[in-house]
Parts: structure tokens; C-alpha cells; sequence
């Protein structure tokens, strides 16, 4: 099975989840690596370990930002990175699937459920590498991975929905392995 390795210089994850409410904060997080073995278009057969770097994270606000890594949401001193790897792909289309593995976040590791769907490969025009490319979605209550920090809100609601939407954008080159 062909290995892939990500490409952190063309790779992201994003987060969306409710403030207030009323809007949504959007966050980025920059540093991802990781392996895919994959042999397009085979999809069934493709497995996936990724880590991401908390510390990474930018929301555009610093003060947030410094929020967010801190212990009440994801602790990054003490939880740097965080995990997920596949256990089963279910192919839904010819380049789509859902992937379901475990995402651990905070050191608490819960079964996970990715839609993704894949591009390519192509071969690089800068280069003689190979590239593939994936994207997808999930989402997750934020509660189930120990960042319960919450506030009231006048009137009803809260500061901070629970459901947490992750988007991700990969570029993977083959190994030569």
C-alpha cells in the first residue's frame, strides 16, 4: 500500500463553534503531520494517523487564543498535541468515504466520524513528487474532551456552544518508502 506522508506546509484544521449564541469564532490550527496509506482510487483500504500541534492554533485575537490554550479549553502546556487515527473507511462514492477512528483531545480519546473525500493524485509541477490532496468534516461535543468551561448568558444560553464543527484541508506526497 503506498504511504503518504502530510504535508504540513499545505495542510490545515479549522474549527467553527458558537459564541454567545448568536455567532460563530473560527479558528486555525497550522501544524499538522502525519500518515496516510492509500492506493487511489481504493478507497476502503486507506487508514490515516494524524497529529496536530495545539499551539499552532490562531483565532486573530491573542487574547482568545491565549484562552483557548489555557487549561479551561485545551491545556496545550500539558496536552501539546492532538490524535487521530482511523479504524474503518466506508467508501460512499468513488473519491468520498467516512472514516471512523478515535480523535483524542486533552488526553480523553472518543470514536470519531469523518466525511472526507480525496483529490488526485498529480504529479507536482515544481518537482518530481507526487501529491495528493483530502478534505472533510466532523463535528464533536467539546464537553466529551474535558473543555467544559462555560458562563451563562443574561437572559438564557451560553458564552460557548458545546457541538464544535472541524474542517480539514490535507496535501499528502508519496513516501519513497
Amino acid at each position: 500500500m503506498a504511504k503518504w506522508i502530510i504535508d504540513p506546509d499545505h495542510s490545515a484544521a479549522r474549527f467553527s463553534v458558537r459564541h454567545f449564541m448568536i455567532a460563530n469564532v473560527v479558528g486555525l490550527f497550522s501544524k499538522i503531520s502525519g500518515t496516510i496509506h492509500f492506493d487511489p482510487p481504493e478507497v476502503a483500504h486507506l487508514s490515516v494517523e494524524a497529529q496536530i500541534e495545539v499551539g499552532s492554533l490562531t483565532t486573530g485575537h491573542p487574547e482568545r487564543d491565549e484562552h483557548l490554550l489555557s487549561a479551561d479549553y485545551f491545556d496545550a502546556a500539558t496536552y501539546p498535541k492532538m490524535f487521530f487515527k482511523s479504524s474503518k473507511v466506508e467508501p460512499t462514492s468513488r473519491n468520498r468515504c467516512k472514516v471512523r477512528g478515535d480523535l483524542t483531545i486533552r488526553g480523553n480519546t472518543h470514536p470519531a466520524m469523518l466525511e472526507a473525500e480525496f483529490f488526485g493524485p498529480v504529479k507536482s509541477p515544481f518537482s518530481d513528487k507526487v501529491c495528493i490532496g483530502f478534505a472533510g468534516r466532523t463535528k464533536v461535543n467539546r464537553e466529551d474532551y474535558g473543555m467544559t468551561w462555560n458562563a451563562p448568558m443574561e437572559g438564557g444560553g451560553v458564552v460557548t456552544s458545546r457541538e464544535v464543527q472541524i474542517d480539514f484541508d490535507l496535501e499528502a506526497d508519496l513516501s519513497g518508502e
